[in-house]
C-alpha cells in the first residue's frame, strides 16, 4: 500500500538564524521549482526596497516586525538557513514535536510530509530555509499572489506523489497553490466543538486552535500510516478529540471527516 502524503502550511512564527549554507547549497526537494524560486527571492527583493507602507500592506504585519522582515528578505538569499521542520515555530508544528518522534517516524515525516509556501512553493521537513516573511495570499507585485503563481508548478510537481492519499490539511489560501484534482484520495479534517447556543447543543467549527489540533493528528497518520479516515475510530486526540464517523462526508475523490470534542 502506497503511503499517505501530508500536506501542511507554513508557520508564521519562525527560528530566527540557523547554521546551514545559503539555500541554494543546501538540501532541497523538488529541483524542477529552483528557477521559480529565484524569480520569486527576486521579486520579494524587489518589493523589501518600497516605502514602508507598501511593505506593511505586502506582508501582512506591523511596526517593528515590518523592519524584520524587510531585513529578513533582503539577506534570504544567503543567510544561513534551517532545515524546514525547525525553521516553522508555529502551533502546529510545536504539537507535531518533530525532536520527539522515534528516529524511524521522523524519517517517513521527512518523505511523506510536503509545506506549502509563498516563496518556496513546496518544500519538505529537511529542506534548507533562510528567515523569511511571505504568505502565500500576499499580492506581490508581478506575480500577484504566490498561491496563483504556484498553481501549474506545484501542481505538476506533486503529480506523483500524490497519486495515492493525500492528507489535506492546508487552509484555504494555501489550496489554492495547487489543483487537489490529481489526487488519488484526498482527505479533509474538520475539528469541531460541541457548544450549548441559545439554549441549544450545536457543533461549531474550531478556528484559533485549528493548526495546534492538527499537529498530534500528523503525528497519527505517519504513526499509522493511514490511508483510510476509518482507522481515525483508534485515535485518541491529546485535546478531547474523537473521529465522529457519522458526519463523513464524501464527494468524488474527496472526503471530509470531523473530530468532535468530548466535553
Amino acid at each position: 500500500m502506497a503511503s499517505p502524503l501530508i500536506l501542511l502550511p507554513p508557520s508564521e512564527g519562525k527560528a530566527p538564524g540557523g547554521d546551514g549554507p545559503a539555500w541554494e547549497k543546501g538540501q532541497q526537494s523538488f529541483g524542477e521549482l529552483l528557477k521559480p524560486r529565484r524569480q520569486v527571492l527576486a521579486a520579494l527583493c524587489k518589493a523589501m526596497k518600497e516605502n514602508e507602507a507598501a511593505r506593511t500592506k505586502l506582508l501582512g504585519v506591523k511596526g517593528q516586525r515590518v523592519a524584520e522582515a524587510t531585513a529578513a528578505n533582503l539577506v534570504a538569499h544567503k543567510a544561513a538557513t534551517l532545515p524546514a521542520i525547525e525553521r516553522y515555530t508555529g502551533v502546529l508544528y510545536d504539537a507535531l514535536d518533530y525532536s520527539s518522534l522515534p528516529a524511524g517516524l521522523r524519517k517517513r515525516v521527512d518523505k511523506q510530509v510536503v509545506i506549502f509556501s509563498g516563496l518556496w512553493g513546496a518544500v519538505r521537513p529537511k529542506d534548507a530555509l533562510p528567515d523569511y516573511k511571505l504568505k502565500m495570499g500576499a499580492k506581490l507585485p508581478e506575480f500577484g499572489p504566490p498561491a496563483r503563481f504556484w498553481r501549474p508548478l506545484l501542481t505538476e510537481a506533486l503529480a506523483g506523489p500524490a497519486a495515492g492519499c493525500v492528507w489535506d490539511l492546508l487552509p484555504n489560501e494555501h489550496s489554492a497553490g495547487w489543483d487537489a484534482s490529481i489526487a488519488g484520495s484526498r482527505i479533509r479534517v474538520r475539528f469541531l466543538d460541541d457548544v450549548e447556543k441559545d439554549g441549544e447543543r450545536k457543533l461549531v467549527t474550531v478556528a484559533h486552535w485549528n493548526k495546534l489540533l492538527k499537529g498530534a493528528l500528523v503525528r497519527y497518520v505517519v504513526d499509522q500510516q493511514l490511508t483510510d479516515p476509518a482507522g481515525l475510530a483508534d485515535f485518541t486526540h491529546p485535546e478531547g478529540y474523537v473521529y465522529a464517523p457519522e458526519l463523513t462526508q464524501v464527494a468524488g475523490h474527496l472526503t471530509e471527516v470531523a473530530l468532535v470534542a468530548v466535553r
